[in-house]
């Protein structure tokens, strides 16, 4: 008998940004438009049971794109403007 793994919603980069950038842009920013990761981390692991590393590629895949900055601390992001919603 073989077994299936269900597919995952955001193991595709792009899928995963975009969720990233809606956890944001809903989240308020702490000054300069600044969010914490954790902010928009927590969520996306534990309410929308996405894994580390989908969270890791998403953030990849977002900052490739221009649609958002990390931090040099890794703390933070920011929402870019040019962010497609």
């Amino acid at each position: 008998m073989t077994k299936f793994a269900a597919a995952r919603p955001y193991a595709d980069p792009e899928a995963a940004a975009r969720q990233i950038i809606q956890l944001a842009a809903s989240t308020e920013p702490v000054q300069d438009g600044r969010v914490h990761i954790e902010k928009i981390n927590a969520p996306f692991l534990y309410t929308l049971k996405g894994s580390g590393s989908e969270f890791g590629a998403g953030i990849k895949y977002a900052i490739q794109q221009g649609w958002l900055e990390l931090h040099e601390s890794g703390t933070y992001v920011r929402l870019i403007k040019a962010a497609a919603q």
